[in-house]
């Protein structure tokens, strides 16, 4: 029997558990829980660490009897990869393993009034400040900004670190750590990847930044010990594969662009999930955007090999849209409805949807924009709506492109798609005619546990899977060409960039207050 390596792909919406076959890169079996998303005010995300954790333990232990019940035999399982939802944070007790606040997910606006504060000490007020170290803005997005809203506010995670009892990490540090063997010995790590998405990463000298962690008066022993994407960080405590190593941690985006084998400098992908994320390969060279994207760590596959660096443009809201047009509107039952409603209709009909419901990420950084819907009439029905949806995916795509484009120097010739809402054809084909360029999708969808299941099956010390291409699976594609012309593709992205214009500026004296409250409610 081959050799099989699994991966944990811990994302935003779901968790999932998957299998590969090391030699063919076919993934053989599945399982996959959803994760509830816990609002407790306006702006606020969080998510139960205990329900994450859980979830992973389910989806292990379910995929393992499919297995069994194909005659395939879980010993064969040689390592497991851990790839996750980047930016969301977690405090816990290591002496108790009891997590200190629930975890505050990527996209949670809360700390406006945190990244308020730390904006007027930069000098002369610049959100980029500290961008010559960690290659991005001052923003709600990352991780540090989290952790001093925490130790501001929530006096368990206050007087745990008081204690030296307060344990810090992303979702991947969380799920090592439990899965090591938790309060017994677990291990505390992180990847490069993750952490260059902390504000506390250097991403030149690779380590944790002692001036960065002054600037938001953050104790540096709290932080996970930073090792590469690729290497044994322990071995599986308990469940159906104890004594399995774990040796492969890459956030999403990273593993997607790993997945997608974008190895070479230049290659680029979008990964179409909650949010959109397209990451492009710059070599072992960080470039610094002038457009509005971020500079982030691609992967370092290997303790001795170098670090690989990226430009990133991340959008906030993508899949999230379909999801609230589902959960929120009602508008329809499943998020697969979408694109038979959105078809029914055939083009919104001058509608225009900014869904800047966590204000605007990349290239704006504008935390006071918010959601609108605009240009509608009383023609105007849910299908033009589901339509604009759509829509709306895509020009915040071409957005970021187009600042890629200008970062480089190169313009992309073709874009390279994965995630759960590429199953959308309609979807794929508005991509391709709004950017005006083809979109290659992979028949694979699973690209995301794929690029985790690489990195843990090519570590030291496992050796089963060869990064080279001649063992990596056939990657047969499906390309999606531009059918409109480009002055009507120019046209409509105009009034998509009017649109966006009228959602900024939204959030402006509520901001306060929101802190106001969270300061009395979570105290």
């Amino acid at each position: 029997m081959d050799p099989l390596v699994a991966a944990i792909d811990q994302g935003t919406s779901s968790t999932r558990f998957l299998v590969f076959n090391a030699n063919t890169g076919e993934l053989l079996s599945y399982h996959q829980v959803e994760i509830n998303h816990i609002f407790p005010k306006e702006g606020w995300v969080e998510e139960d660490p205990k329900e994450i954790i859980q979830s992973v333990y389910e989806c292990i232990e379910r995929t393992c009897e499919k297995l069994r019940q194909l005659n395939i035999n879980v010993a064969n399982i040689k390592a497991v990869g851990v790839t996750n939802q980047r930016e969301t944070t977690l405090v816990w007790d290591k002496e108790t393993g009891e997590p200190l606040y629930n975890a505050i997910v990527w996209l949670d606006l809360r700390t406006q009034s945190t990244v308020e504060s730390l904006i007027d000490k930069a000098p002369g007020k610049d959100k980029n400040h500290l961008r010559p170290k960690t290659g991005l803005p001052i923003s709600t997005y990352f991780s540090a900004v989290k952790l001093r809203w925490l130790l501001d506010n929530v006096h368990d995670v206050a007087k745990a670190v008081q204690k030296k009892n307060a344990m810090f990490g992303t979702v991947d540090s969380w799920i090592i750590w439990c899965l090591t063997g938790g309060s017994n010995g677990g291990v505390h790590c992180t990847d490069v990847t993750n952490a260059s998405r902390t504000m506390l990463f250097n991403i030149h000298t690779m380590q944790w930044d002692p001036e960065l962690c002054r600037y938001f008066d953050v104790p540096i022993e709290i932080l996970p010990a930073v090792r590469s994407s690729s290497e044994i960080y322990g071995w599986m405590k308990s469940s159906s594969l104890a004594g399995v190593p774990i040796s492969g941690c890459l956030g999403d985006q990273s593993a997607a662009l790993v997945g997608q084998m974008c190895f070479k400098q230049g290659q680029a992908k979008n990964t179409y999930g909650t949010g959109c994320f397209l990451l492009k390969n710059t070599g072992t060279t960080p470039v610094m955007s002038e457009h509005g994207l971020l500079t982030t760590v691609a992967y370092k596959l290997g303790k001795d090999e170098p670090a690989h660096y990226a430009l990133e443009g991340s959008v906030a809201i993508a899949g999230g849209v379909v999801q609230w047009l589902r959960d929120n509107m009602g508008i329809i039952k499943s998020s697969t409805d979408i694109e038979k409603l959105a078809a029914a209709a055939g083009s919104s009909y001058g509608c225009y949807f900014v869904p800047a419901f966590s204000g605007l990420y990349a290239p704006y950084w504008e935390p006071s924009a918010r959601g609108i819907i605009c240009g509608l009439t009383q023609f105007t029905n849910k299908s033009h709506l589901a339509f604009a949806a759509l829509e709306a995916v895509c020009y915040q795509t071409r957005e970021i492109v187009e600042a890629m484009n200008q970062d480089s120097g190169v313009r992309l010739t073709q874009l390279q798609v994965d995630g759960g809402m590429t199953a959308n054809q309609l979807l794929m084909q508005l991509q391709a005619d709004i950017l005006h360029i083809p979109v290659v999708k992979a028949t694979m969808p699973e690209t995301t546990a794929l690029g985790a299941a690489m990195a843990a099956g090519a570590a030291e010390g496992v050796n089963v899977w060869n990064l080279s291409a001649a063992h990596l699976p056939a990657s047969t594609t499906v390309t999606y060409q531009p059918q409109i012309n480009p002055e009507e593709s120019e046209s409509r992205f105009a009034r998509w960039k009017k649109a966006v214009q009228r959602s900024m500026d939204w959030e402006t004296a509520g901001t306060a207050e929101t802190s106001a409250d969270a300061k009395n409610g979570v105290r």
